[in-house]
């Protein structure tokens, strides 16, 4: 048998799917296991190489998965392949502070207090990536290391034209391409937003004390920092800084970065020291004007993009995921034309409302909190311990981080509630 159609990987030919994916990094391969295992035919598209992203070494690239995300992970039959890999998290705890002072704790979230259990999962962008790429396998085509370049929509299906020469039909085409989405752009939707002028400095922590499962939100007058626990004692570090300070620090060696993190960071895990490579990227708002054109709809950083503060960016993402393989499931099965304009505009009112207000709830949040403005930290530190207080109003945005509600108080797409499509 050849070797790419052993791999799932499309010959040079004219093939027909139900549904084009372009995006292989983590929403699209989602999005395809949850609509292949509902009988659809689907191809991905992904620009990068097979196996980009599959190396054994650990660089500390990690996300935090809401209790709803795991859901959906175990709904596509991902999830067994990775419990093992991942941290729980156990309490999340939200103070805010000065470089070089102590932060005393103003909110405390434990997920005891709920009976779901943990309130979300902390795993490695590298095991999260490959065990989606082996779920695709025999299910899903995949078409690496290609561009769809143009995307022609008409009265019956949609086609897709390749960089290597091939031409895919299908009846819908999903944007899960990234914030520079060229679905998006093709299709001619514009975004809009605005910077922070902050950049997102990540690394991986090992530090001496264990976390016992904390996640930590230090909002500090220059952005916050996120502190995630890994496996063992180390942690993720989402440290976001003004731009300008961001870019002196980034050209410090590992010594000096640990010099300017340390007051930051504080010493209540113990001695730290960095686990592996340091990245960056520029923090942003932005939202496409629309989810939806003819023949077409986008999903996670395609549709939207957040300040990490909440560690929401792919939780909503996978929220987008969700709530489209329903709205597609669901068309198939009565005999719609899954990708006719009525159809693809039940998943936008779905999905547009609770994406935009999160993206202004974390919006106000860092507006909010980065600064130093000595009336504002008063009202912020009264806010943090009122909610503290309050048991009810603390288990219900405990629901919400997990992804147990949804935002606006609407309905929950079904694969995160546990149920299948």
């Amino acid at each position: 048998m050849d070797n790419r159609a052993r791999d799932g990987i499309l010959p040079r030919m004219k093939s027909d799917f139900d549904i084009l994916i372009a995006g292989g990094g983590l929403n699209g391969p989602v999005l395809a296991l949850a609509l292949a295992d509902a009988g659809l035919r689907v191809a991905v598209v992904d620009a990068q190489p097979a196996r980009a992203r599959a190396a054994d070494d650990f660089d500390g690239r990690a996300y935090a998965l809401a209790l709803g995300s795991q859901r959906i992970l175990s709904a596509v039959g991902v999830w067994p392949a990775l419990a093992a890999r991942a941290q729980p998290i156990r309490q999340v705890v939200a103070t805010q502070g000065h470089p070089g002072e102590g932060s005393g704790i103003a909110l405390r979230l434990d997920s005891a207090e709920i009976e779901e259990g943990p309130v979300g999962q902390m795993i490695e962008d590298r095991f999260l990536y490959r065990a989606l790429q082996a779920g695709m396998a025999g299910r899903v085509t995949v078409i690496p290391a290609t561009r769809i370049e143009r995307h022609d929509p008409d009265a019956t299906g949609v086609t897709a034209h390749l960089s290597d020469g091939q031409r895919l039909r299908g009846a819908v085409l999903i944007g899960a391409d990234g914030r520079g989405s060229g679905t998006a752009a093709r299709a001619g939707i514009r975004r809009t937003g605005h910077g922070y002028q902050q950049t997102a400095l990540v690394a991986a922590i090992d530090h001496e004390l264990p976390h016992h499962g904390t996640a930590y939100q230090i909002f500090l007058p220059t952005g916050p920092l996120a502190i995630l626990p890994l496996p063992g004692n180390r942690s993720s570090i989402v440290w976001s800084e003004r731009a300008e300070s961001a870019r002196a620090i980034e050209a410090l060696d590992d010594a000096g970065f640990l010099d300017v993190l340390r007051p930051r960071f504080g010493d209540f895990l113990g001695r730290i020291t960095l686990a592996g490579p340091r990245f960056s990227y520029p923090l942003g708002l932005t939202l496409a004007e629309s989810y939806v054109a003819p023949r077409m709809a986008l999903v996670g950083d395609a549709a939207h993009g957040i300040h990490p503060l909440a560690g929401q960016g792919l939780n909503i993402g996978l929220r987008d995921v969700a709530a489209l393989a329903e709205v597609l499931t669901d068309a198939y099965r009565r005999g719609e034309d899954p990708g006719a304009a009525d159809v693809l505009d039940r998943y936008q009112a779905w999905r547009r409302f609770d994406d935009t207000n999160m993206a202004l709830f974390t919006d106000a949040i860092n507006t909010l909190f980065s600064n130093d403005n000595m009336i504002l930290r008063t009202g912020r530190s009264m806010g943090l311990g009122l909610v503290n207080a309050i048991g009810p109003l603390r288990r219900r945005l405990m629901r919400q981080a997990a992804g147990l509600t949804a935002p606006g108080g609407g309905a929950l797409p079904r694969l995160m509630t546990g149920k299948p499509l």
